[in-house]
């Protein structure tokens, strides 16, 4: 996307959390694209990764790593703020 600074959300985003960066996940319509992992105990219990679409906002980033550093899907609860990116990706995007 565009005016981004797409280095500075990576690395916002390292520090709190192992980051895969990918070229295409499908779903271009939604750039950028961050999808949380559930920790590994939280997806013995069900906890599933989560998409969130159109995070160009540093202020969205941060809200991001806020969670995550509470524990993320399947511990913490999602703030209310991050339903407004949260999409279901196209079957063929998963």
């Amino acid at each position: 996307m565009p005016g981004v600074d797409h280095a500075q959300q990576k690395a916002r985003l390292a520090e709190n959390a192992p980051v895969r960066v990918s070229a295409c996940l499908d779903v271009c319509e939604q750039a950028n694209v961050i999808v949380v992992q559930p920790s590994r105990a939280a997806r013995v219990a069900g906890a599933r990764p989560v998409w969130l679409g159109l995070v160009n906002d540093p202020d969205a980033t941060d809200d991001i790593v806020a969670w995550v550093q509470a524990g993320g899907p399947g511990i913490a609860p999602c703030p209310d703020i991050l339903d407004l990116y949260t999409f279901t990706p196209r079957r063929t995007a998963r």
